[in-house]
C-alpha cells in the first residue's frame, strides 16, 4: 500500500478536531450471547481479524513537503496541493491490541459508550477503536466501534466494521475495468479545459459561499439545543419498528426519511415541554446530510458529503402538521440541489488548499453554530444479519460527532426490520438524554393514531 492524501473534506474533518469536540463517528451493536465469556472471545476475534483488514492499517500523517511515496502516488498536478495537508499510510508498527479492548462488565451499554465518546482517538496510530462491553447477565454483549470522519465516512466504517464479523456468503463482484495508468505530468493538450474547469471550480465555490452566507441571515441558534462545550458525552439508543414507519408514509405521502425527521421533531417537542423549557415558537435548523459519492470518484475511500438545512417544526402541536412541513421543506431542499444552503459549506472544502484546512479549522468549528443546531444524519446498513462469533447482532445504533456549540447530534440506521435512533449529546447540557430517546416511539404512535383518525 502506499500514501495517498486526504480528500479536502477529509482533511477538513482532520483539522476541525479539538479534545472536546472529537470528530469521530461511531457505532454501538448489541450481540445476542448464550455464555458470560462470548465477550472476551468476540474481542480475541476482532483483533484477530483486524490485522487482516488494511483499511484498519492506515494511520494518517501530516504533510508539509511531498515525499517519495506520494511522489510515486500522485499525479504531478496534485503535488502542490500537499502543502499543509495530510495523508493516510500504512502504520508500520500497526498492532491490533491497541485498538480492541475488552471492558469490565456492564448493566447499561450506553452509559458506557457515553464516557468511551469522549475520548478523542490517537492520532499518531491508525485512528479506529473496537470496545467490547460485556452485559452483567450474560446473555448479551455490544461493540463499540469509532472511526476518526477522516478515515471513513458512515458507509466506509460500515464497510470497515462488516470487515471484520463473521464472514458470510456475498455474491462474487464483477472485475473493474483497469484504470489507465496516470500520467507522471499533466497533458499540455488538456490544459485549456483544465483552466476553464478551475475558473469553473472558482466560480462554483464563490456561489456555494452566497448560498451559505444568505442561508444564515436572520437565523437564531436554539438555546435548548445549543451550549457551551464541556467536552463530555452522553449517548442512548431507541429502535422502532419500520412497519410502523410505513404505515405513516403511505398514509401521509412523502417519504420514509420524511417521516423518520419529523419523528425526531416530535420527540424533540416532548421532550422539551417534560423538562420544563416548552417548546413554543422553537424551530431549530437541522443539517441533513447527502452523500455525493459517485462510483467513478478519484478518491472512493474519501468523504463526499453535502446536505441540506431545513427548520424543524417542534413548537408545532399538529404532528401531521409537522410531518406536512417537513416534507415540503425536504422537497424544496432536493429541487434546489445541495449546492444550496448552510448545507453546502461541506462543498467548500473541495475549493479550499491544503494549508487552507489547517490554519482555518479551528475557526471553522466554532463557526459550526452559526449555520446549524442539530444535526439529524441517516447511516446504510445492510439488510443481512451480521454475526461475531456465532452471536448474531441484534440491535445497532449509529453515533454522530457532536459539532462546537451543539448539544444534540442524531443518527439513525434501519436494521432487520427496525429503525434504530442513537443520539449523542453534551453530558452536562443534556443529563436527561433517555427521557429523549423514550419520547422517539411515543411519537411514532402519535403519528400511527393521527393517521388512523
Amino acid at each position: 500500500m502506499t500514501s495517498d492524501l486526504l480528500a479536502p473534506l477529509d482533511l477538513a474533518f482532520w483539522n476541525i478536531e479539538s479534545a472536546r469536540h472529537p470528530m469521530h463517528l461511531g457505532a454501538l451493536g448489541v450481540f445476542a450471547c448464550n455464555s458470560p465469556t462470548a465477550g472476551a472471545h468476540a474481542a480475541d476475534l476482532l483483533a484477530g481479524r483486524a490485522a487482516a483488514v488494511p483499511g484498519l492499517r492506515m494511520r494518517i500523517r501530516d504533510v508539509w513537503l511531498p515525499d517519495g511515496r506520494l511522489r510515486r502516488a500522485l499525479p504531478a498536478a496534485r503535488l502542490p496541493l500537499a502543502l499543509g495537508g495530510a495523508a493516510r499510510e500504512p502504520a508500520p508498527d500497526f498492532d491490533p491490541l491497541d485498538h480492541v479492548r475488552l471492558q469490565a462488565p456492564t448493566a447499561d451499554f450506553h452509559a458506557v459508550a457515553g464516557r468511551l465518546m469522549e475520548r478523542p482517538l490517537e492520532r499518531g496510530r491508525p485512528p479506529w477503536e473496537a470496545h467490547v462491553l460485556p452485559g452483567e447477565s450474560g446473555t448479551s454483549f455490544a461493540v463499540l466501534f469509532k472511526f476518526h470522519h477522516a478515515l471513513a465516512d458512515g458507509l466506509r466504517a460500515l464497510t470497515l466494521a462488516a470487515a471484520v464479523m463473521d464472514p458470510m456468503d456475498m455474491p462474487t463482484p464483477r472485475p473493474r475495468a483497469q484504470e489507465p495508468a496516470r500520467r507522471l505530468l499533466p497533458d499540455m493538450r488538456r490544459l485549456p479545459g483544465l483552466l476553464r474547469g478551475t475558473l469553473a471550480d472558482v466560480g462554483r465555490a464563490l456561489d456555494i459561499g452566497a448560498s451559505v452566507a444568505l442561508s444564515t441571515l436572520g437565523a437564531r441558534s436554539s438555546s435548548a439545543l445549543t451550549s457551551e462545550p464541556s467536552g463530555t458525552r452522553r449517548t442512548a439508543g431507541v429502535a422502532v419498528d419500520l412497519d410502523d414507519v410505513h404505515r405513516v408514509r403511505k398514509s401521509s405521502g412523502g417519504t420514509v426519511n420524511d417521516v423518520l425527521i419529523a419523528v425526531v421533531a416530535g420527540a424533540l417537542r416532548r421532550w422539551l415541554d417534560e423538562r420544563g423549557d416548552g417548546s413554543a415558537g422553537v424551530e431549530p435548523r437541522a443539517l441533513i446530510p447527502v452523500s455525493n459519492r459517485r462510483p467513478s470518484t478519484a478518491q472512493p475511500q474519501g468523504n463526499r458529503l453535502s446536505g441540506y438545512l431545513i427548520r424543524l417544526p417542534v413548537g408545532d402541536p399538529d404532528p401531521l402538521h409537522r410531518l406536512r412541513t417537513v416534507r415540503t421543506a425536504m422537497d424544496r431542499n432536493k429541487d434546489a440541489g445541495p449546492n444550496r444552503g448552510a448545507g453546502a459549506v461541506a462543498l467548500l472544502a473541495d475549493h479550499v488548499p491544503a494549508l487552507g484546512h489547517r490554519l482555518g479549522g479551528p475557526l471553522v468549528s466554532q463557526a459550526a453554530r452559526l449555520w446549524f443546531d442539530i444535526l439529524v444524519t441517516s447511516v446504510p446498513l445492510p439488510s443481512l444479519g451480521l454475526k461475531l462469533g456465532g452471536n448474531p447482532l441484534t440491535e445497532v445504533y449509529p453515533l454522530a460527532p457532536l459539532a462546537c456549540g451543539q448539544s444534540l447530534a442524531v443518527a439513525i440506521s434501519t436494521y432487520r426490520g427496525r429503525v434504530h435512533y442513537g443520539f449523542v449529546a453534551d453530558a452536562r447540557a443534556v443529563p436527561d438524554l433517555v427521557r429523549l430517546a423514550h419520547a422517539v416511539p411515543d411519537e411514532v404512535e402519535t403519528l400511527l393514531a393521527a393517521c388512523r383518525v
